[in-house]
């Protein structure tokens, strides 16, 4: 029984150029394996995705359906993103 499966994929020019410029510069030995490796990358950010999700935001939502008054109101958000906005403008 076959554990791979050929395909074809359509990529933009500069996409393609990234693929073969890193099989050329010997750092991958063929087109699939920067693209398989380009597929455990994502699948990697999506476990992180999943994870930061379960283990951090489903928490903090759960204690703060549980103690609303934990949350901050959203115009004090907004004002302090204000605020530091034009704390880094006046810097740069």
């Amino acid at each position: 029984m076959r554990t791979t499966q050929q395909f074809s994929v359509t990529l933009p020019n500069e996409m393609a150029a990234q693929v073969r410029a890193r099989v050329a510069s010997g750092e991958y030995a063929s087109e699939s394996e920067v693209i398989r490796d380009g597929l455990r990358a994502l699948q990697a950010r999506d476990r992180a995705v999943d994870s930061w999700l379960r283990n951090e935001v489903a928490p903090a939502y759960d204690a703060y359906r549980a103690d609303p008054s934990r949350g901050i109101p959203l115009e004090d958000v907004r004002s302090g993103l204000a605020e530091r906005q034009k704390r880094a403008t006046k810097r740069g």
